[in-house]
């Protein structure tokens, strides 16, 4: 069970055996304002520093939806997409996930996203189905499926998992392999509804031990609503990382989120050598003596150098996620 996305020059496994893969989320205007205000005059100045900043946070794959509020979707998104994808790629090259509802949109994207893109996403509706799945299948591409279908999303976990199924199997009969599905069982509001996460860590393990598909999700929807959701997020996507989750859209910017999954993957057997988390502690160290350094005015070595560059660029992350 292997998803492979790429880039040019850099390739993502997805796998119940590979480190956790994060999908840098922050490339959507989706309750951005000012994003979306930005992205429909023409202005990509932050994108691209979400690009950056994310990819230097240790994002693994970076989510792009550009769906601004359009009383003509299919006119704007396209060339909204191509415009932002084509950035993107001019001053990074992580691989890409491009994510839309508008099937001319990915299709845009598509064509312009060099390498090996995941496609964000189709839905057990039969209208998704048909018009998304063509798609996935004539560009050899991977998908995430989403399982909820005509009748909305299911708070019974069983109806959810028929969906997936049902995604699974209509996928392969367009030739469609399990190893490109990766399935979203959807994570719910626990505040709303107090089995979501028992929820979704059950169907984790159901869909790769009868479906044989990853499992990702959208992390920081578990907590919505509930206050101090760091202390939520990052337990959630521990115990998801436990019962087989793979991979998840989630804000590399936040150090919780980065730290739950390093420690996970180490704890899974998952990073060998602990390099991964001894890399991102080395990191944290690095900024925190370049802050001391800058605090006290003494006269930076040639590492304090580079740990002071280091602490400028995740104050400039930090500040971009705000």
């Amino acid at each position: 069970m292997k998803t492979v996305i790429k880039s040019p020059t850099k390739s993502v496994n997805i796998g119940p055996n590979e480190p956790f893969v994060i999908i840098g989320e922050r490339i959507n205007p989706t309750g951005r304002k000012k994003l979306e205000a930005e992205m429909m005059a023409g202005d990509f100045s932050r994108v691209l520093r979400d690009a950056r900043a994310q990819m230097m946070a240790g994002a693994h794959i970076l989510d792009v939806n550009v769906g601004v509020t359009s009383i003509q979707p299919h006119k704007t998104e396209p060339d909204l997409m191509i415009k932002v994808i084509e950035l993107i790629q001019s001053v990074t090259d992580i691989p890409l996930c491009i994510d839309s509802s508008v099937v001319p949109a990915l299709i845009a994207g598509i064509k312009v996203a060099k390498g090996r893109p995941l496609i964000n996403s189709v839905t057990g509706e039969e209208e998704r189905l048909e018009a998304v799945l063509p798609v996935v299948a004539e560009y050899n591409l991977p998908v995430i499926a989403i399982s909820n279908d005509e009748s909305g999303i299911s708070y019974d976990p069983r109806v959810r998992f028929a969906v997936a199924k049902k995604i699974v199997e209509r996928a392969e009969t367009y030739g469609i392999s399990r190893d490109d599905v990766i399935i979203d069982p959807l994570a719910m509001p626990v505040g709303a509804v107090r089995t979501a996460g028992a929820d979704l860590f059950t169907l984790v393990r159901m869909i790769r031990e009868e479906l044989g598909c990853n499992t990702m999700c959208g992390a920081s929807n578990i907590s919505f609503g509930l206050p101090q959701r760091q202390w939520i997020n990052s337990s959630f996507i521990s115990m998801a990382i436990a019962s087989g989750m793979t991979c998840a859209i989630t804000n590399p910017l936040e150090e919780h989120i980065r730290n739950a999954v390093y420690a996970a993957d180490v704890l899974m057997g998952h990073d060998e050598d602990c390099m991964r988390y001894l890399t991102a502690i080395r990191k944290a160290d690095a900024g925190a003596r370049a802050a001391a350094s800058e605090a006290s005015g003494e006269a930076p070595t040639a590492d304090a150098g580079e740990d002071r560059r280091a602490a400028r660029e995740a104050r400039r992350a930090a500040r971009t996620a705000r």
